[in-house]
């Protein structure tokens, strides 16, 4: 299935890019997805455990499945570290 994800902040300067589309296998979760953003950009501060999701709008937990065609925004902390 293909998710977009945007890309904000430090994020966005770790990827070098705002937005990513995704294809992830059917069932795949936001840690999935997280996971993955992490292993293409190496660079995002954050573990992926570690990182805040909202999913189509709504802030969602790390064991939320997704859709296909769902946006994921990955929202980087406020404030302090991620790791």
């Amino acid at each position: 299935m293909n998710v977009s994800v945007l890309l904000f902040a430090g994020y966005r300067e770790a990827a070098g890019r705002s937005r990513l589309e995704l294809k992830l296998p059917k069932g795949a979760t936001v840690g999935d997805m997280a996971r993955a953003v992490t292993e293409m950009h190496p660079a995002i501060p954050c573990a992926p455990e570690r990182i805040v999701a909202a999913v189509n709008g709504e802030y969602s937990g790390q064991d939320h499945v997704l859709c296909e065609g769902d946006e994921v925004a990955l929202i980087p902390p406020v404030s302090g570290g991620c790791r």
